[in-house]
This record gives C-alpha cells, structure tokens and sequence, in this order.
C-alpha cells in the first residue's frame, strides 16, 4: 500500500449562483489527499492518514475517499472542525485563503498516529501540514522514524503565505529531503527552496542532499526527472486548461503509481532506478496532470482515461 501522510480539507470553489451572484461551493480537497485520490483512481493500492472530522465536511472527505478506493483506516478521527481553503482564480491559476486554527488535521500529534502497518511499503509526505504544528512536527516524527524501513516521497507543495516561522520550516524541509528517497517540486519551488539557478542544477543539489529521485514540474512546459548522472524530461500534452488546481499532487500519483506498475516500490528499486523507469513516471505523471488541468476542481483521472 501506497500511504499519503498530510492535510485533507474543503476547497470552496468560486462559482456564481443561478441569481448570478458570486458563490463558494465546496469540493474536497488538500495536496496529500489528492495525491491519494488520484492513486485510488489511478489503480494503486491507496492509503490515507490524516486528522478527519466527524463534521459534515469531514463526511464529505470519508465518503470521497472510499468513492476512489483509498482506505482510510489510520485516519485519526475527532471532533474538530475541518480546515478550509477558499480560492480564488486568476487566468486559471490558484490562489488561497485558508482557515486552518483548532482544526482536526492541524491538531494532529505524533501520539495519536497509529502504528504503521507491514502492508505500507511507500509513505508519501507533503502540503500545508508541514509549515504549521502540532501536525507538522508529527509528520516530520513519522517520516524520520519511518524512513529507514519504506520507501519515503515528499513533495512541500509551498504556500508562502501558510509559513509563519520560515526558518523553523525551511529546517524542517531539510530534515525530511535528507531521508527522502523521492522528492518533487514544481520548479517555483525549487528556487523557494534553494535560490536562483537552472533547473538541472538545482536539482543535482537537491541529489547531493540524500534523495535517490528527483521530479521537477515546469507547468506548461513539462517534467523533469534527475537521478545520478542521469536526466530526463518529458513534455506537457497540450490541453485546454479550465484550472490547476491539483496538478501537481495528481503528477506525484503518476509517479507512485508508474512505481507500483513496475514493481519499484522499495529502496533499493529507486536507488538503481534507470532512464527507462524513470520516464514511466514522467510521462504517468505528466498524463495524469494533464486530465485534471482540463476540468475544473481537482478531479484526478481514473486509470481508464488514461488507456
């Protein structure tokens, strides 16, 4: 099983009303819950841990994850309220305003965090939960305790206006990427992260730094895989694009998913992985994010889509 560590929440979408005035209508959603959405989708023998509600949204959430296969037995269950995030769309591009305090997936600590099954043989860690805490320092608690035993894949998925306290982050970031056997970023980023550059280079540092893989998304353009002495990049479908709202999270999925497909899903598959394997998960990735840009909402693809 494929388990995706992180926040699920309710995105209000903007919409306008029959009435035509300006509306919200929520749709469920978070970076690492649409990661595991789309591997649900995508054939993937999906897991999901997070903190969940037993509010209406949080219903919402269960009820969509069981729709797309995903198992979310180590969910952490409570009587908080879920977090929102109202976006707000600008020439398709997603912006953010979350409502994050008290919530059950921001109060989330290492000791509520049932014991990791033997069946869990990847862990993917990402999102917004990573900036704030408690849930932040228990999913770094997670990573680090688990990552000598499974295969280990983060993607930050950075909000600048989610981080409070940069330095604690950027440190926290650190700590994970150095356990890290996958690591994805889009290519903002990547120089959020680690200053100004090319790509290529960047990413060989990013390489120095512990990871066996390294993905890099460049939007419109396409992907960008690294491993040692190797690099490769496929380019994006051309679509028409309604918004972009879980692109990336629905790329890390074809990633996991090309994984499983081959039968890499373990340490040592990653660290010899080839050109060949690695543009199996470019070009899964790059498929997948291309259905979900081409409708609105994150909407990943089931696999039959994609045939």
């Amino acid at each position: 099983m494929i388990l995706s560590c992180g926040e699920a929440l309710i995105d209000m979408l903007p919409r306008e009303t029959a009435q035509g005035e300006a509306g919200f209508a929520p749709y469920p959603g978070g970076a690492v819950f649409n990661t595991a959405i789309a591997l649900g989708r995508l054939g993937a023998r999906s897991g999901f841990l997070s903190g969940l509600s037993e509010d209406l949204f949080g219903q919402m959430l269960i009820r969509s994850l069981s729709e797309s296969g995903v198992d979310a037995g180590l969910a952490v269950r409570s009587d908080r309220p879920t977090t929102l995030a109202f976006v707000t769309l600008t020439d398709g591009h997603a912006s953010y305003a979350f409502y994050d305090e008290n919530t059950a997936g921001r109060m989330l600590r290492i000791e509520d965090i049932p014991e990791i099954p033997a069946e869990v043989s990847a862990m993917f860690f990402g999102g917004i939960s990573l900036p704030v805490d408690p849930c932040g320092a228990a999913y770094e608690a997670l990573m680090l305790r688990e990552a000598p035993r499974r295969l280990t894949m983060i993607d930050p998925n950075i909000r600048p206006g989610f981080i409070r306290d940069e330095a604690a982050y950027r440190a926290r970031l650190d700590r994970m990427i150095a356990v890290a056997d996958i690591v994805k970023l889009s290519d903002e980023d990547l120089r959020w992260l680690d200053g100004s550059g090319t790509i290529a280079d960047l990413a060989r540092g990013l390489l120095e730094r512990g990871p066996k893989l390294v993905f890099v998304t460049e939007g419109a353009t396409g992907a960008h895989g690294f491993a040692a002495g190797q690099e490769v990049f496929v380019p994006a479908r051309k679509v028409e694009v309604v918004d972009t709202v879980g692109a990336g999270d629905t790329f890390n999925a074809g990633v996991l998913a090309a994984l499983e497909r081959a039968g890499a899903l373990d340490k040592a598959a990653i660290a010899a992985a080839d050109e060949s394997l690695m543009r199996a998960c470019l070009e899964l990735g790059v498929a997948a994010a291309a259905v979900v840009v081409s409708r609105a909402g994150a909407n990943p693809p089931w696999a039959e889509e994609l045939a």
